[in-house]
């Protein structure tokens, strides 16, 4: 498979969708942006799965589709590490608070598309560049 710039447009839209507290309220358009070997660590260290984020999603910071608080990502960078892989860093603001932010989007195949394998957050510590 040959991949574009429009591929790692793809890892980007998805990474910027699963961040909308529409898709985020939502388990069926959540769970088709993640692949199902996905795994995140979160910032307190703790190891999260497909099947424990899907179900812990709903009462995360951020899914309220009603006009809540918002994640606001900024600086988003984008590597193809290898055909069907893209490293995705950004940083992102929320209530004030800044987390550094990297995933990893895989393609497996074109039925699937671009889906998220693992995500890690580090929140920034006031005053830190």
């Amino acid at each position: 498979m040959t991949y574009t710039d429009d591929d790692v447009n793809a890892a980007i839209a998805g990474e910027l969708a699963l961040l909308d507290p529409a898709v985020r309220a939502s388990r069926a358009r959540f769970e088709r942006l993640l692949d199902p070997e996905f795994v995140e660590v979160g910032s307190s260290g703790r190891r999260y799965t497909y099947e424990e984020m899907l179900a812990w999603l709903p009462d995360r910071q951020g899914g309220s589709p009603d006009g809540g608080p918002r994640y606001e990502p900024s600086s988003i960078e984008a590597v193809v590490l290898a055909p069907g892989l893209v490293h995705l860093t950004y940083e992102t603001d929320f209530e004030g608070g800044r987390t550094r932010r990297s995933s990893l989007w895989r393609k497996r195949g074109e039925e699937t598309g671009w889906r998220m394998y693992y995500h890690q957050g580090t929140p920034v510590p006031p005053g830190a560049e």
